[in-house]
Parts: structure tokens; C-alpha cells; sequence
């Protein structure tokens, strides 16, 4: 097989990826360790930032996300008895949030590429890519019980934290940084009404909670836990009490309660690897960088790598700009720390770090209080949350 474009991983930046690559007659194959329907299975985040929406209505995907979508022009911050609403449209001159969540914009992007008739092959075992800084990488797997050699002149590493393209790259031409946090997001989704129309951010003595949706009949809420915390020790009785503690009372009384669809606990983590590029092969998404949920970047982060490789390979193809290849990594890794900055910064703001009243909560609820206290500290927070602008390409 040959394409210009190999596609390790069919999530949602991969099948992104793909989708303008196809529209601007770049060529391109999307190779998929899962099946189809295991990653749809997946449960994973739902706020959009402005940047990502407008992507996807370019990639001519965004039919449904209008439709069944909510714009959010706001969300809530709660601490110390207080609410404070930050008024994202009017803060940023009218740059929103869209509420549509990950699995519903990567069955959109999957029903396009089939209609596309564009090539993704699932269910790909022993994927390896090879030759790397050659002119001509290529990629083996096994599908169908056959092997496979597909032929490229560039590949695009979108398979995650856990996949093989950055285990591809020599450890010794790859820097990594990580911050581990140590409390973990139990997160439980339910067919209920949302407690509120817009996302509540709770910082309380007993440890954060987030109030958030996939729709207006889906929710899904968050409790900070110990790092050690077993799913299986929270019945829904016990989420839901737990969550009600954590809320104003006038917000616990509007609680809808009912079964949980799902529950799981994820550990909260900072990770980049610099670069994000190695010969022809590129690192998109979780491949290179991972974000507290706090902030609601980690898949708008990956929406901003795919936009900077898609508009690199159209430059490369189109106008034979070769030179912008190495520019890759530099571009991706100036919005990506940003928004690693503004992750960790809400994460630290938010969540308890000891049981304990000490120095650390205490210059939590002054940070709180200044930036919510002054219009510059607001602005700066619905900034960062609908999205900093993308970074061109120099």
C-alpha cells in the first residue's frame, strides 16, 4: 500500500487529521490497533473551545454539533461560599465554549470519512513504523491475518499516551516532563438533567467537584479522590451525597439524581515530550502531551497540533514548502505550555492538597478571591478557557 499521509490512530485528532487532509486532496490512510466500536466506547471530554469548533465546521463536520451542541457564553467558579460567573463572550469580545461531546464528534468525523470513501483500517495489530529519518518512512502491521507494508512519505503519530509512535523515537533525541498530582477525578455520567446551564467549578474543604454535561438530558460529574480510591467503593448513593456536600445548598437542592451509565477514576497528570517530531514522523495529541482535565484542554490541544500539521502538509504538497517541516514542533509546543500552564494553574487553584487548613489553602482562596475580584484576573481566565489564539506558522 501508499498514501502521503500515514495515520497512526483513529481517534478523534486522527480521523480530524484525515478529514482535512482528504478535503484538500492530500491523501491518507488511518491505521487502528481498536475496533470501530471500542472507540466509540470511550468515554471523554466534552467542552470545545472556539478554536476546535471553528476546525470542525472547516473540515465540514459541524451539521450535527450545531444542531445538538450547547454553546456555553459562560461558567461558574464556587469557593468559600461564594459563586462567581466568568462571562466568557463578554471577557473575550465573544469567543464561546461548545458542550458536544468527544464520542459525538468522532462518530460525526467517522460517518464523514466513510461517506468520503477515505481508508481506516481497525483492528491493525503490531504496528510499526520504520525509517524514520529517511525519505521514505513506511509503516508494517498485521490486519486481516495478512502483513502489511504501507508506504508514505510522512506519518502522523495520533495513538496517544500509550501507543507506539513515541516509543518510535530514540529516547535519547526526546526530552519528557511530567507533574503527577496525588488525588485522582471520579468521574460518573447519568441520563439526568444538569444540575445547572452552565459548567460549576467547585473548590470546598472536602475536595473539588465538577459540575458538567453532554447534553440536556446527559451529565457528568467529577469528585476529587485519593490517588488509592476504588471505583467500586462508591455506590451511586454515595456519589451523589458526596457531590451534594460539595455544592452551594441552593445548587445540591436542584440536584437531579438517578443510575450512573458509567464511573472511573482518572489520575490527574502534566506530561510533554519535547520535540514532538522525529524525521517524518509528527506527534499529535496525547502522543506528546497530557493535561490536568481541569482546564478542558486535552482534546483542544490535539485539535490545535492536528491544525498546525494539516495547514504544514498543505503547504508542503501545494507549495512545495518543505522548509516548514521542522518548524512542527516549536509551533505546536508555544500554545501547547500555555495551556499547560493554565491546567496546572487551575488544578493547583481548585483541588485540596492536604486535609488539613495550611499556607497552600490559604493562598488558594486569596488567588481565588483577587482574580475573581478584578476584571483583568476574569478576562485572563475566560482567555485561557475559550482557547488562545492558534499559533501560525512562521
Amino acid at each position: 500500500m501508499k498514501t502521503q499521509v500515514a495515520i497512526i490512530g483513529a481517534g478523534p485528532s486522527g480521523l480530524l487529521l484525515g478529514q482535512l487532509l482528504h478535503r484538500q486532496g492530500i491523501d491518507n490512510v488511518i491505521v487502528e490497533r481498536r475496533s470501530g466500536e471500542y472507540v466509540l466506547s470511550r468515554i471523554r471530554a466534552g467542552v470545545l473551545e472556539q478554536g476546535m469548533v471553528d476546525l470542525l465546521r472547516e473540515a465540514g463536520v459541524d451539521q450535527r454539533m450545531d444542531e445538538e451542541g450547547l454553546p456555553h457564553d459562560g461558567f461558574e467558579l464556587v469557593f468559600d461560599n461564594r459563586r462567581v460567573r466568568v462571562a466568557l463572550d463578554e471577557l473575550t469580545g465573544g469567543s464561546k465554549v461548545m458542550v458536544y461531546g468527544q464520542t459525538e464528534v468522532t462518530r460525526d468525523l467517522m460517518e464523514a470519512r466513510a461517506a468520503a470513501g477515505a481508508t481506516t483500517l481497525y483492528e491493525a495489530e503490531n504496528v510499526q513504523p520504520h525509517d524514520l529519518d529517511s525519505d521514505s518512512p513506511y509503516l508494517t502491521f498485521e490486519h486481516n491475518g495478512e502483513t502489511v507494508r504501507l508506504e508514505c512519505d510522512y506519518i502522523a503519530g495520533c495513538d496517544g499516551y500509550h501507543g507506539v509512535s513515541r516509543q518510535a523515537i530514540p529516547q535519547e533525541r526526546i526530552k519528557e516532563f511530567e507533574k503527577v498530582y496525588p488525588f485522582g477525578w471520579l468521574g460518573m455520567l447519568s441520563d439526568t438533567p444538569p444540575v445547572s446551564d452552565e459548567l460549576i467549578y467547585a473548590r470546598h474543604e472536602r475536595g473539588f467537584s465538577l459540575c458538567s454535561m453532554r447534553s440536556a438530558t446527559r451529565s457528568r460529574y467529577y469528585l476529587q479522590v485519593p490517588l488509592d480510591e476504588k471505583v467500586e467503593n462508591w455506590s451511586d448513593e454515595r456519589f451523589w451525597e458526596e457531590l451534594k456536600r460539595r455544592l452551594p445548598d441552593e445548587v445540591a437542592a436542584k440536584l437531579v439524581t438517578g443510575p450512573s451509565i458509567e464511573k472511573s477514576i482518572a489520575p490527574l497528570r502534566s506530561y510533554v515530550v519535547e520535540p514532538m517530531q522525529y524525521g517524518r514522523l509528527f506527534l499529535v495529541g496525547d502522543a506528546a502531551h497530557i493535561v490536568p482535565p481541569t482546564g478542558a484542554k486535552g482534546l483542544n490541544l490535539a485539535a490545535s497540533d492536528v491544525n498546525t500539521l494539516y495547514r504544514l502538509m498543505v503547504k508542503v504538497y501545494q507549495e512545495g514548502r518543505t522548509d516548514l517541516i521542522e518548524r512542527y514542533s516549536q509551533t505546536c509546543l508555544k500554545r501547547i505550555w500555555k495551556a499547560e500552564r493554565f491546567s496546572w494553574w487551575m488544578t493547583s487553584m481548585l483541588h485540596n492538597f492536604s486535609d488539613q487548613e495550611d499556607f497552600n489553602s490559604r493562598m488558594q482562596l486569596a488567588e481565588l478571591d483577587y482574580v475573581t475580584s478584578s476584571k483583568a484576573g476574569l478576562t485572563t481566565i475566560a482567555e485561557n478557557y475559550v482557547g488562545l489564539p492558534y499559533e501560525p506558522l512562521e
